[in-house]
């Protein structure tokens, strides 16, 4: 174990180096993954989006049968842009126990966990498979899983478990909430600001229909389902980003904003966004229109991310029950790709090493203890297997 945890925090130090950010080509990561796998004698495909910038990397490792456990994490990490790290983000920083950068925690320590447990897969006698499926843009909406599911179902014996190491404490979770990722365009008229009435402004109808959507958010806050476990308990709106105009003496010609919807599990998401899709079209539009006939509102669902339930999750319950003796099931309000999983009929459970609560953040890290607990519960996986 103390040789598998020097190399997990090796390949870690090698995969935080990758600044792997959301829809940025990713070959110089999935490159190492793939020559890390290669070194241990184990073929890996990739299989790529329409532009072929950015792929999944597929492993199978034991005999092709259906019936075998899917290890999955995701290649992808959050910009630092803003934020002030103590270190260098994309450098692995090791003080005392922690181990600093950027997705080492989300969710490359689990990568890491994996990659240094490969040769002890290859050398195991497994009667079914262990499959290595990481994907990419999961941080943006789960942009690799469609594809990596076509992929699967082409090619790849079935599995029966998958389980997403997302950072959970080493807990199972088999629910989380949804996500609709959205972006807004709001097209005005640009006029001179000493008489901005003769114009359309893109930022001001922008922050009215953002206004709609708070109050949304607000209503749904107002009222939590008190049965609910997830924390909150209600759906949620973000927005997230916005930029648009050109000068401050001019109407803004133009304006978009960046927001998010995070259903519960059973919640009608696509009525949520058809109602903000309403007011824009029948309260807006019109007054927008009536100035100048060119402008208006698109109200874009660029990704709807698929919420996890429970109702298939005993299978991948039970196995890592076995494993590590855990008999509690838990959910989280961040979202994962095991909603993908789920909706394409498989027994998936979300459970890895480390804290969502530091990811995201600056000074993000993983803790040694904390890689050495994947690494053991890969190791009675493979027992079990």
């Amino acid at each position: 174990m103390t040789d598998r945890l020097a190399n997990a925090i090796d390949i870690l130090d090698h995969l935080v180096a990758f600044p792997s950010i959301s829809r940025r080509p990713n070959s110089d990561i999935t490159g190492y993954i793939r020559g890390v796998l290669a070194s241990h004698g184990i073929d890996s495909t990739l299989s790529f989006e329409e532009t072929g910038e950015r792929a999944n990397v597929f492993a199978t490792i034991g005999p092709a049968v259906d019936g075998g456990v899917v290890l999955n994490g995701h290649t992808d990490v959050v910009p630092v842009e803003g934020q002030a790290w103590r270190t260098d983000p994309f450098t692995l920083t090791r003080d005392g126990d922690r181990l600093y950068g950027r997705g080492s925690v989300d969710m490359k320590g689990f990568l890491a966990c994996v990659l240094a447990s490969a040769p002890m897969f290859k050398a195991a006698n497994l009667t079914r498979p262990i499959h290595i499926a990481f994907s990419f843009d999961e941080e943006i909406g789960g942009y690799g899983m469609p594809v990596l599911l076509d992929w699967m179902a082409a090619h790849a014996p079935r599995p029966e478990v998958v389980i997403v190491g997302e950072p959970t404490e080493m807990q199972i979770i088999t629910g989380h909430k949804g996500g609709y990722e959205m972006r807004t365009e709001v097209t005005g008229h640009a006029v001179h600001s000493s008489d901005p009435g003769q114009g359309v402004n893109a930022i001001s109808y922008a922050m009215r229909l953002i206004a709609k959507i708070e109050e949304m958010g607000r209503a749904r806050a107002a009222a939590p389902f008190a049965t609910s476990p997830f924390l909150p308990p209600f759906s949620t709106f973000n927005v997230g980003m916005i930029e648009g105009g050109a000068a401050r003496n001019m109407t803004a010609g133009w304006c978009s904003f960046y927001w998010e919807y995070r259903p519960l599990p059973g919640e009608d998401g696509a009525a949520m966004i058809a109602e903000i899709e309403g007011h824009a079209a029948t309260t807006l539009t019109p007054e927008m229109q009536a100035i100048a006939p060119a402008s208006g509102i698109k109200v874009i669902t660029e990704v709807a991310v698929p919420a996890l339930d429970d109702r298939d999750a005993d299978k991948a319950v039970s196995l890592i029950s076995e494993v590590t003796g855990l008999n509690s099931r838990n959910v989280v309000s961040f979202g994962t790709d095991a909603g993908y999983f789920s909706d394409a009929g498989l027994s998936v459970a979300v459970f890895g090493p480390g804290s969502i609560t530091r990811a995201h953040k600056p000074d993000e890290y993983i803790t040694t203890a904390e890689l050495a607990e994947g690494l053991n519960f890969l190791n009675k996986l493979t027992e079990r297997l």
